[in-house]
């Protein structure tokens, strides 16, 4: 009776090991890791089947977990239209790694950048590849769909399909992208060995001896999970226990990066200097560093914009702070009646009709329209420096030859060029003149407060000061010279600022504090360097460092990047 017992345990023993979900071996290298680390699995499963390790976080995510009021609308739209519930669950970080990535998707090409009002969806000016996964659960075979883990149901398919393939849903939950340049294509989610060749399979480690069932299986972890996630990891379909990932650096809470503060006070120094001499750009360049440098992101179920662009704002306020005592006090360089009239309609326009129009208007086709403008002002500003066109402003003209002198004549004294300072000469609604190196300027007040609306609107929109339209706007429209109207976009975009900021936080949103704080310190630092280097600079390279950025400007808008 005991054999017969005995030889009973052996086979069901037997049996168990060479089910579908059998596993045997060591399991998981370690139970908790460093952020980044590489993390092995090893073990054997019954010999001749395929390998699926699915390792999920353990924190599941559902639409009704926000409380992002942008996000609450957006989720509300995306469920409806891509199949899945506001109660429906998904890892927000989830992988399965496979020999066989081919059951659950399939690499095709993928085009992207350009302007979508030009081009046709599917279309784009780059090329590149990615993996596409089955568009429902039920196209994956039986045997492949039962080895997801905690990803059963369609919903829950059709909800990862969208976190890992949308660029909303990467910046709102995945978190994780796999890029190509500086471009996001989608989130890494089922990985193979990185002998495939593909970007998105690299660091990651399949070995399967299919004879004897054997394997051992690596991937690099994500750099940026946040301190103390948890994963599940399941093999085969049987769950083989679980691994911690710790925190690897100063982690910003909302920014939801690992990042040294320092290296965001540097970057907040050189765009704070840079914005301080030419008045313009100093919102977007800090969003550019954010993106590039910093890859600013958001707590799970908050899209990134709307941690970015509070934070953002903060180098657009102070750093114009930074600088305003130079230029204000010292060298009395700010004609007040334009710039209060500025500020008045930035703040009205970034405070009030800001939020409706962002709402109405679809983003993309608005920050092209934007970057047709941008570029025709580019073109505008050059133009300006034409032998011609310097012949019809006089005024400009003798000032530069003034200003040009002034600097010979420092540089053989060997002192600081003295600048020069605006003397009123008449201050009404409609008509402010004024002197500057003994030249008269004319310039509407009432105009450009009425710029200032749409300029508000625009700062609201994107979370910067406007400065890129306000400083071309009074080269080109006002005729004013670029030592004028630099002081008076500071003045402009510390209203849009302020408007913008009280409309981030009308709305729930707060920025990463060590990150809005490290931009704040670096941002003054650069105001006040930025305003002492500015003299060193003649009006025309002024014009031509302005143009420049406004180019930037439109790729940047296009999406038609020269680093990608």
């Amino acid at each position: 009776m005991k054999k017969i017992f005995m030889h009973f345990i052996m086979m069901t023993l037997i049996l168990l090991f060479t089910a579908s979900g059998s596993f045997a071996g060591d399991g998981i290298s370690a139970s908790s890791y460093k952020a980044g680390d590489v993390v092995e699995i090893t073990g054997k499963i019954a010999p001749g089947q395929d390998l699926y390790i699915a390792i999920a976080q353990q924190k599941m995510f559902a639409p009704k977990d926000t409380n992002g009021a942008h996000e609450i609308k957006k989720f509300k739209k995306e469920t409806k239209k891509n199949g899945f519930g506001q109660d429906t669950k998904i890892p927000p970080l989830y992988y399965l790694i496979t020999n066989v990535p081919e059951k659950f998707g399939e690499i095709k090409k993928k085009r992207f950048g350009g302007p979508s009002v030009l081009l046709k969806k599917g279309q784009g000016i780059y090329s590149t590849t990615m993996f596409y996964l089955k568009k429902k659960l039920g196209d994956i075979d039986a045997g492949a769909r039962s080895m997801l883990g905690p990803i059963k149901s369609d919903e829950q398919w059709n909800m990862f399909r969208w976190a890992n393939e949308s660029s909303y849903g990467i910046n709102t939950i995945g978190k994780e992208g796999n890029r190509k340049g500086k471009v996001v294509i989608f989130s890494r989610s089922v990985i193979t060995d990185d002998s495939s060749g593909n970007y998105w399979d690299k660091g990651t480690s399949v070995e399967l001896d299919k004879a004897t069932g054997v394997f051992t299986a690596s991937f690099k972890s994500f750099r940026h999970t946040p301190p103390g996630t948890e994963f599940d990891v399941y093999v085969n379909s049987a769950k083989i226990g679980d691994y911690k990932l710790e925190k690897n650096g100063f982690w910003l809470s909302k920014g939801y990066r690992y990042m040294n503060p320092l290296w965001i006070v540097i970057g907040a120094i050189l765009v704070g200097t840079y914005f301080s001499m030419i008045g313009a750009a100093g919102g977007m360049l800090m969003a550019a560093f954010q993106v590039l440098v910093v890859n600013t992101m958001g707590p799970v179920g908050i899209n990134a914009a709307n941690v970015l662009k509070p934070s953002n704002i903060a180098l657009t306020l102070f750093s114009p702070l930074g600088s305003f005592w130079r230029y204000a006090k010292i060298e009395k360089r700010v004609a007040w009646p334009i710039g209060l009239s500025f500020g008045v309609g930035i703040f009205i326009g970034s405070i009030w009709l800001g939020k409706y129009v962002s709402a109405v208007l679809p983003m993309k086709a608005y920050k092209e329209w934007l970057a047709v403008l941008v570029v025709i002002m580019g073109i505008k500003t050059l133009m300006e420096m034409t032998p011609k066109a310097m012949n019809k402003r006089k005024n400009i003209k003798a000032m530069t030859q003034k200003f040009n002198k002034e600097i010979a004549a420092a540089k053989a004294e060997g002192r600081s060029a003295e600048m020069g300072s605006i003397e009123p000469i008449k201050t009404g609604l409609t008509d402010y003149r004024f002197k500057f190196w003994g030249e008269e300027f004319k310039i509407n007040p009432l105009l450009f407060a009425i710029l200032g609306i749409f300029i508000g609107i625009v700062s609201r929109s994107f979370g910067i000061g406007g400065g890129f339209l306000l400083v071309p706007a009074m080269t080109t429209l006002g005729a004013l010279p670029m030592y004028v109207a630099v002081p008076i976009s500071l003045v402009g975009t510390c209203f849009s600022s302020i408007g913008s900021f009280i409309g981030y936080l009308m709305a729930g949103y707060l920025p990463d504090m060590t990150l809005g704080i490290s931009i704040i310190i670096g941002g003054f630092a650069g105001g006040m360097l930025g305003s002492r280097a500015q003299k060193l600079f003649s009006e025309m390279t002024l014009k031509i460092i302005l143009a420049v950025t406004l180019f930037f400007l439109f790729f940047r808008f296009f999406k038609i990047e020269i680093w990608i």
